[in-house]
């Protein structure tokens, strides 16, 4: 894809020149810090020659407290250093290299594992490589994905639990951090709207296994011989969720043998919202087709759009059909937590289930994601086996806080931690203040734009969510009069931008197409960190790209 030579960035990018992949061989070597000073990794004062050293001479090694220590603050120089890099905002997004490239390898950097051990000064190498060649997604110009920033009381939250490195299954080997899950879960009950004794929940590894337990809950609440007699015990159950939902309900139903061609997708206006006559029509339909309505997947806050359905009169339709209404609140849950803008999501209290991901806008290190369940009991119904070398019902304490018989997992990471510590940090008022940040940093975006004469937006409504949803349309696109003609180059415009602001590593923003229309920019803000500066900045770099093509 041949590009215009493009003029000197105006942010004074102070990035590595991409043609040099030389790399300090030595950890004690001078490193480019913040602002370019120049600094030695010393540690405790004196060189370490990690050359000699390897794995083996750490703990539990005899005498190897000395070395450990040394070497873990040797990690920590090198993660001091990239994240005060993530927060300058002179800095590089990504130092974009193709995939043949890391496979190649790069010069001092090689991902092939090796038979023999390599010495410690080869890993912390390997340890700051591994970081330069990724993406600092808690870059204020990281607009790509729902979930960014790098919350530092969160980041060593999960330097905490890596270094217990407990499992959540029981309660004798993970007690504080299962105290810690119960203790957050009722707060998040009591914020939706449920009785704290009342409802249930667990963390999940994300929300669309989150979206699946919803799923087979339900499933498991209308017909609990599907446990042991399996699918051939039920009707043809069929599912209802909206255009804009997220695919991970497909995927659930998928794996849950309900299959995807029971998943009937319910119409949405030009906002994105579910349509409440659409999805009762489709009921009554299903119905006289002689299947077998079961579930009602809502969203709030769409993963395009950033829309909100119209939780209370999908509950209503939920209600006067028996259906089980879930809500998909992975992107929108935080709202719940400001008073500004809690109100998107009112009827939410309605839900049998919920999912809601306080990895996205409350900021939390990935991964942090969890599904409510209005009815108490129901988890372990669905899920319970009782493994007699797990779950001995004659412990000295009270086994209900063994909750690994509530998930269909075994092993269960720690993802409580993390979001404990910083709710401790920052209050529930903490979290309001970001989110409304954001909000606000939205609402900033989309007035900009309207006032450009280059960029369109696909909306032409004040966004409900961070979402803002744009095209960039060249001044050469803008003379041309057919319409099939002008949509094929426009599809093309937001593929190339993004490219080259990729391989100059000075922001990411996401796009794609919907529906009917053509590829355009989905801008999301999740950043604490996020500035108007950055935002006019994305605009700037949007235009300096394009305005040749």
């Amino acid at each position: 894809m041949d590009f215009l030579p493009v003029p000197e960035i105006n942010r004074n990018l102070s990035h590595p020149d991409e043609g040099s992949l030389q790399k300090e061989k030595s950890i004690n070597s001078p490193l480019i810090g913040t602002g370019g000073k120049k600094r030695e990794m010393n540690i405790m004062n004196h060189a370490t020659d990690f050359s000699k050293l390897h794995a083996s001479d750490l703990l539990p090694a005899r005498d190897g407290e000395k070395w450990t220590e040394q070497f873990l603050l040797a990690v920590v120089d090198v993660l001091l250093n990239y994240i005060k890099k993530t927060f300058d905002g002179k800095s590089k997004v990504l130092d974009f290299h193709y995939p043949h490239q890391l496979l190649e390898g790069l010069e001092g950097f090689n991902l092939e594992l090796s038979d023999q051990p390599e010495s410690l000064e080869q890993i912390l190498v390997d340890c700051r490589d591994t970081l330069k060649y990724g993406v600092k997604t808690g870059h204020p110009c990281f607009f790509n994905q729902l979930s960014s920033g790098l919350d530092i009381v969160g980041l060593a939250g999960e330097w905490l639990t890596a270094t217990a490195n407990t499992n959540m299954f029981t309660f004798e080997i993970a007690p504080v951090f299962i105290i810690m899950e119960e203790i957050i879960l009722k707060k998040m009950y009591k914020i939706v709207g449920w009785g704290e004794s009342e409802a249930d929940g667990i963390f999940c590894p994300g929300g669309s296994i989150s979206n699946l337990y919803s799923l087979l809950v339900a499933r498991y609440k209308y017909f609990p011989e599907v446990k042991t007699k399996g699918m051939m015990a039920l009707p043809n159950i069929v599912l209802f969720v909206s255009e804009h939902s997220h695919y991970s309900l497909e995927k659930a139903s998928a794996v849950l043998g309900i299959g995807t061609d029971n998943v009937i997708a319910v119409k949405c206006d030009e906002r994105g919202k579910m349509i409440p006559s659409d999805l009762e029509a489709k009921i009554l339909e299903a119905r006289k087709e002689g299947h077998f309505p079961l579930y009602v997947c809502a969203t709030a806050g769409t993963t395009v759009y950033g829309a909100f359905d119209p939780l209370a009169e999908v509950a209503d339709i939920c209600e006067k059909y028996g259906l089980w209404m879930h809500v998909d609140a992975a992107w929108g849950g935080g709202l719940l937590m400001s008073k500004k803008h809690s109100f998107k999501l009112c009827g939410i209290e309605r839900a049998n289930s919920i999912t809601w991901n306080p990895h996205k806008m409350m900021g939390v290190p990935l991964q942090c994601s969890t599904i409510l369940i209005q009815e108490k009991g129901l988890l372990y119904a669905c899920n319970q086996l009782s493994a007699g070398y797990l779950f001995q019902p004659d412990k000295q304490y009270d086994v209900a806080y063994d909750t690994g018989d509530k998930t269909i997992q075994c092993g269960r990471h720690v993802d409580i931690f993390k979001l404990w510590l910083i709710w401790k940090a920052k209050g529930t008022c903490g979290f309001e203040l970001q989110i409304n940040k954001c909000l606000d940093l939205a609402q900033y975006l989309y007035r900009n734009l309207k006032t450009r004469e280059n960029f369109q937006l696909v909306l032409d409504a004040e966004p409900e969510h961070t979402n803002v949803c744009f095209w960039y349309i060249p001044q050469s696109l803008q003379k041309i009069q057919n319409k099939t003609e002008l949509s094929r180059k426009l599809h093309q415009v937001a593929p190339k931008i993004k490219s080259q602001l990729m391989e100059e590593g000075t922001t990411m923003v996401s796009y794609q197409p919907y529906g009917d229309k053509v590829n355009f920019f989905r801008m999301v803000l999740s950043n604490p960190a996020t500035k108007k500066s950055d935002i006019d900045f994305l605009i700037e770099e949007i235009e300096r790209l394009g305005k040749d093509l």
